[in-house]
């Protein structure tokens, strides 16, 4: 328990500083464009990162996940060859994909911007090394060097979008920009990673074969790629049906209520992770009852004291940091600072599954509660758009929090 709540403050640090520039950066962009402009800035966050949580972040988990497991058991060594393996494929995937369909891509989604289209390329390919190299760091708990690669990736990004408000440089390209050129930054960390060189992996097994490997990754990809549906969906959903385009872009600025912390989320997660790993390797059930217990109440206090917040000062603060263009309503940034309580709890249940081997009954129950979620946004009676995305995420967060404890709850007794 020990290394895994010094590893969470470690990484608070670096990450909670990260979740502050990441906000600087799309409040800086808001003041910066037009409506038009910010909206094609936060559609491409929105796919991007869709695309790169689901084919890149199961390998990070996957390295965290095994890596710590062999440490746990005194392993010397720790192979990579299965991982890199299915990273370098996704890459590729993606690249041929990306190019395949770079006309409705252009096109169709970014009205017709080469450089956005250019910027989620680059982006898009650069990322895999930088979650390879997470997934590395943290199930060596490197935390110390995984907080500062996401901190240099966040304040690398931001410089572009300062660049832009202080009249340096200008234009949507500029501040678009910035998200490519993060990820390579980030990865100046690892000459500092790699000066300690761990001894070869020897004769063992290495913890992990393609299949296992396989297994383990198609079913957190399952998990990202819901996860993502409940966060990108909505603004992808409203930006296709909505009669005013800069709606859109004000679904993405409530949902970085969400989008903040769990991002500071990172912190316990990318610590939880290896930590569980370790627990169910060596059979400590009841320690690791116990970090979820702890890590729960912990986002109990926290999730309690941001809804209070946005009930007092919510819309006040909305107004500041992305202009007093249009009034956020108190309740619905409540319902969100609900739901992004439950969301965090969902996650750390969901860490649990995956250190249990319980992948796959936690990617059915992320899947049902994403397709409930959007099938709520398509037949919504309500007339206001951002109110039903709002009370819908609170209510799929509650249902998914409920299954995934349930799920937990299975796992334990079995052991």
């Amino acid at each position: 328990m020990s290394s895994y709540g010094r590893g969470a403050r470690i990484l608070s640090v670096g990450i909670a500083t990260t979740g502050l520039v990441t906000f600087a950066y799309f409040s800086l962009a808001s003041h910066s464009l037009s409506p038009a402009d910010y909206t094609g800035i936060s559609l491409l966050w929105s796919v991007l990162f869709l695309i790169i949580s689901v084919i890149y972040r199961p390998v990070e988990q996957l390295l965290a996940h095994t890596i710590a497991a062999r440490r746990a058991r005194g392993h010397e060594g720790h192979p990579l060859r299965v991982p890199l393996t299915i990273q370098l494929a996704s890459a590729a995937v993606f690249l041929a994909a990306a190019l395949a369909l770079r006309g409705p891509i252009e096109e169709d989604l970014f009205d017709g911007s080469a450089e956005l289209y250019w910027v989620l390329v680059v982006a898009g390919l650069a990322y895999a090394a930088s979650y390879f190299a997470r997934g590395w760091l943290a199930g060596h708990q490197r935390f110390g060097l995984y907080g500062g690669l996401v901190l240099l990736e966040a304040i690398s990004r931001v410089l572009f979008a300062l660049a832009v408000a202080v009249g340096i440089a200008s234009g949507q390209g500029t501040v678009a920009l910035g998200i490519a050129a993060a990820p390579l930054a980030s990865l100046l960390v690892l000459p500092w990673a790699l000066r300690r060189r761990e001894r070869a992996a020897g004769g063992e097994r290495d913890g992990v074969t393609l299949r296992e490997g396989a297994e383990f990754a198609g079913a957190a990809a399952a998990i990202l790629a819901a996860e993502q549906a409940v966060l990108n969906g909505p603004v992808l959903a409203v930006d296709a049906t909505a009669a005013d385009a800069a709606l859109a872009g004000v679904v993405f600025n409530v949902l970085l209520i969400v989008r903040a912390p769990l991002q500071l989320f990172q912190a316990v997660q990318t610590s939880l992770l290896p930590h569980l790993s370790g627990l169910a390797a060596t059979g400590g059930d009841a320690e690791l009852r116990g970090a979820i217990r702890v890590t729960v109440l912990a986002i109990a206090a926290f999730a309690g004291a941001v809804v209070i917040g946005l009930g007092l000062i919510g819309p006040w603060a909305m107004d500041v940091l992305f202009g007093g263009e249009f009034d956020y309503g108190r309740g619905g940034l409540m319902l969100v600072g609900l739901g992004m309580g439950l969301h965090l709890t969902a996650n750390t249940l969901n860490q649990a599954a995956l250190a249990r081997g319980r992948g796959r009954a936690a990617a059915a129950a992320w899947l049902t509660a994403a397709a409930l979620f959007l099938l709520w946004l398509v037949l919504s009676p309500l007339d206001d758009e951002l109110l039903a995305v709002e009370l819908g995420y609170a209510a799929t967060t509650g249902l998914l929090a409920s299954a995934l404890w349930l799920i937990e709850r299975e796992g334990s007794s079995r052991v």
